[in-house]
C-alpha cells in the first residue's frame, strides 16, 4: 500500500475503513520525488474523510478511487486553466507581464559566503521591501549583483526583520538538523488539536456530505484556497473574505474559487471587523492563511474564536508551521522548497519542482484535517485547531523516497487533461478547468456555481438547508 496514504490514515485514528483504490505510479513529472503518488495519497485520504461523513449521514460508506495521473493534474490545476477566445478557441490562461517578471526573478542567487539565497517578489509590498534591502532593480542581473554582496545568514535575518520574504537554500540534512526542521519533524503532517468543549453537532441528513457546513475562507494564493475549494466541492457554503486593497493574482482567484461566494470586509475598519465576528458565530470552519500572530493581534485567534463560537474548527495554513524559531515568517511555495532542501536536490544551482506541490498538497491536507475535525465534532463535540504548513508538506514528500525518471516526455499533455476538464461561465468569461478528480461509488463531487467576481456577494450566510 502507498506508504504516504498509510501515514495519513494514522491521523484519522480509526480501525475501520472504506474500500480505497489508488491506481498508477510515478514518474509522471520530471522529478526524482514521488510527486504524483504522494498527491494521490493525500487525495485518497481526503476521500476517506468524505466517506466517513457520508456514512454518518446515510449509514453507508463509499468506495473511493484515485488515479495517480489524475492526482498529478490536480497538483498543477492552474496549468490547465483555459479562457475561451473571441474565435471560440480556448487558450491557456497566461500570466500578466508584471507577474511574469516576478516569476522570472524568483530564483536562488549566490551569496558572498558561497551559499545560495532566494528572495521572493510575489506581491507588491514584499517586492518593494526586498528591493529596498538589496538596493537594486528587479532584473536577474541586478538582483544577482546585490545578493552577492551579502552573507546568506545576514541577508536572511535582514529580510525576516523587515517582514519581507526570502530563504537560504539548504540541503535536506541541514534542514533536518536546523531547530525549525527538528520541530516540524516531531509534528504530524496534519495536526488536529482540541481547544474547547461543546455539544456534538451531527451532520444533517440528505444532500452532499458537507451540505449545511459553513466555511469562512480568509486565504489566498494558493494552499488555503485549495482547502476551501475542496470543501465547496462537497456542498459546503464557502464564503471568501477579502478586501479591495488586498493583492490577488487573477488566474489563481479564477482557478481556486469554484463553488465559493466572495465578500469584502476590511479588518482595519472596526465595523467590518465586527461583521466578520458575527459571521464567525454562524460558521463551522474558519480557514486562514496569515502568518502566525497576525490574526491573534486583531482578536481572531483560535482560542478567542472558539469562545465566540463553541464547536468551531479553526484551520491555519502557512509556510513554516508552528512551534519553531522561524514560525513567525511569511513564505511561499518557492521558499518552502528552498529552505527544506528540495531545490538543492532538484538542481545545481538550486531549482524548483515542475509543479506547486507544497501549495496544492498543503491545501488538500488542510481540507483533510478539517474534515476529520468536523467528523470528530459530530460525535463528541468540541472546538478544534487544524494546522498544516508548506514546509511540513515538503518534508512529507521527501519522506516518500526517490525514483528514476526519463528526461523527456513527462507531464500531463493537454489531450489527457481534456478528459478531466469542465466548462464554466464566469464573470471573467467562459473558462475550461479541471473538475474534481476523486471518484466515489455513490456521490458525485461538484461545484454549485462558477468562480465569482471578488466582492460580488453580501457578507452573510445562506440558509443551511439550501439545496446545493
Amino acid at each position: 500500500m502507498n506508504t504516504a496514504f498509510q501515514e495519513l490514515l494514522e491521523i484519522r485514528n480509526r480501525a475501520d475503513m472504506p474500500t480505497v483504490k489508488i491506481t498508477g505510479s510515478d514518474p509522471v513529472y520530471s522529478s526524482r520525488f514521488k510527486i504524483a503518488e504522494t498527491g494521490a495519497a493525500v487525495l485518497a485520504a481526503t476521500g476517506v474523510a468524505i466517506s466517513d461523513i457520508w456514512e454518518m449521514k446515510t449509514g453507508r460508506p463509499q468506495d473511493v478511487s484515485v488515479d495517480v495521473r489524475h492526482a498529478a493534474a490536480a497538483l498543477n490545476s492552474v496549468a490547465h486553466l483555459m479562457l475561451r477566445q473571441p474565435d471560440g478557441a480556448y487558450k491557456v490562461y497566461g500570466d500578466s507581464p508584471l507577474a511574469q517578471m516576478a516569476y522570472d526573478t524568483i530564483r536562488a542567487y549566490p551569496t558572498k559566503d558561497g551559499r545560495w539565497f532566494m528572495p521572493h517578489f510575489g506581491m507588491k509590498q514584499l517586492k518593494e521591501r526586498v528591493l529596498e534591502i538589496l538596493d537594486c532593480e528587479q532584473t536577474q542581473e541586478s538582483i544577482a549583483k546585490a545578493v552577492a554582496k551579502w552573507d546568506a545568514e545576514d541577508l536572511d535575518q535582514t529580510i525576516a526583520a523587515a517582514n519581507a520574504c526570502g530563504g537560504i537554500a539548504r540541503t535536506e540534512e541541514e534542514w533536518r538538523n536546523h531547530p525549525h526542521g527538528r520541530a516540524l519533524a516531531a509534528q504530524a503532517v496534519v495536526e488536529i488539536e482540541k481547544i474547547g468543549d461543546s455539544a456534538p453537532e451531527p451532520f444533517p441528513e440528505g444532500g452532499p456530505a458537507l451540505q449545511g457546513v459553513r466555511v469562512l475562507d480568509l486565504t489566498r494564493i494558493l494552499a488555503g484556497p485549495v482547502a476551501a475549494r475542496t470543501m465547496a466541492e462537497h456542498g459546503a457554503d464557502v464564503l471568501m473574505v477579502s478586501a479591495p486593497h488586498v493583492p490577488q493574482i487573477k488566474k489563481f482567484v479564477l482557478e481556486l474559487s469554484h463553488g465559493k461566494r466572495s465578500c469584502f470586509l476590511d479588518l482595519n475598519t472596526p465595523e467590518e471587523a465586527a461583521r466578520l465576528k458575527d459571521l464567525v458565530r454562524g460558521a463551522d470552519v474558519f480557514s486562514q492563511g496569515y502568518r502566525p500572530g497576525v490574526l491573534e493581534a486583531r482578536g481572531f485567534g483560535p482560542e478567542e474564536l472558539a469562545r465566540e463560537r463553541p464547536g468551531l474548527v479553526y484551520t491555519s495554513i502557512n509556510c513554516y508551521g508552528s512551534g519553531g524559531p522561524l514560525s513567525n515568517r511569511g513564505g511561499w511555495e518557492q521558499i518552502a522548497q528552498t529552505v527544506t532542501g528540495i531545490s538543492q536536490e532538484v538542481g545545481n544551482p538550486p531549482e524548483l519542482l515542475p509543479v506547486y506541490f507544497c501549495d496544492y498538497s498543503t491545501g488538500y491536507l488542510g481540507a483533510y484535517g478539517t474534515l476529520l475535525a468536523l467528523a470528530r465534532r459530530a460525535v463528541e463535540g468540541g472546538s478544534y485547531h487544524v494546522r498544516v504548513s508548506l514546509c511540513r508538506s515538503a518534508m512529507f514528500l521527501q519522506d516518500q523516497g526517490r525514483i528514476d525518471y526519463p528526461s523527456e516526455g513527462m507531464g500531463i499533455p493537454d489531450e489527457e487533461a481534456r478528459s478531466l476538464q469542465m466548462d464554466s461561465e464566469t464573470t471573467y468569461g467562459q473558462v475550461r478547468h479541471l473538475g474534481p478528480v476523486i471518484r466515489f461509488s455513490e456521490s458525485t463531487p461538484g461545484w454549485s456555481w462558477p468562480s465569482p467576481a471578488l466582492g460580488a456577494d453580501k457578507a452573510e450566510w445562506l440558509p443551511r438547508d439550501m439545496a446545493r
